[in-house]
């Protein structure tokens, strides 16, 4: 099946002035685009083509002679759990607000790792919140790495590859994370996705 662009989830000028539609035109538009359009041309001719997005960065992780499209793959996976992440206006559900307490230290210590880890990211990547095992974690990924193949589950993402800032925030990469935890997580997405990792143990 081929990959397709998602549209974003809220209006270009939805997220000002903490992230502009310039920013989201850019990224979306054309970043995440490129990755798109390339994993599609990638992915002939690897016997892949008809798994999901999902099983495709799986199976391409380790190995050497897919790295290209494992990293577009993953770039796609990456991008779509971004724009998801982002909304202005939620507050952590209480289930996630007493997660946050017993695994991270509260919501201030949480906030505090979450953009020391996106500072401490040396170069381009991605700074997650993850549910391993029903444990909240906060995890750095370099390049197209994802939660994906360390078996653990994306809560939510801030992207850290200056092309995700730099329009706004120039080379203030503290800046915009801190902007982000204070303003721009989506915790109702947060919710959703921590209610969905749950799903299989609940079910057992």
């Amino acid at each position: 099946m081929a990959f397709e662009l998602p549209p974003l989830p809220f209006a270009y000028d939805a997220l000002a002035p903490h992230m502009s539609k310039e920013t989201l035109e850019y990224h979306h538009d054309k970043h995440h685009k490129t990755y798109v359009d390339t994993a599609n041309k990638l992915i002939e001719g690897t016997g892949l083509e008809t798994k999901s997005l999902e099983e495709v960065v799986i199976a391409a992780a380790n190995d050497a002679k897919l790295k290209k499209l494992f990293n577009n793959a993953a770039q796609h996976w990456n991008h779509s759990q971004l724009w998801l992440s982002l909304k202005t206006g939620t507050k952590p559900s209480a289930e996630i607000a007493e997660r946050i307490e017993s695994d991270l230290g509260g919501m201030d210590a949480f906030k505090k790792s979450f953009v020391e880890e996106g500072m401490a990211q040396f170069g381009s990547g991605w700074v997650w919140l993850v549910s391993n095992g029903g444990k909240l974690e906060i995890v750095k990924t370099a390049n197209a790495d994802n939660p994906l193949t360390l078996g653990k589950a994306a809560l939510m993402v801030s992207d850290v590859w200056e092309h995700a800032y730099y329009i706004d925030y120039r080379n203030a990469r503290q800046k915009y994370l801190e902007t982000f935890v204070d303003t721009l997580v989506n915790w109702d997405h947060v919710a959703e996705m921590y209610a969905h990792a749950k799903a299989p143990r609940a079910a057992a």
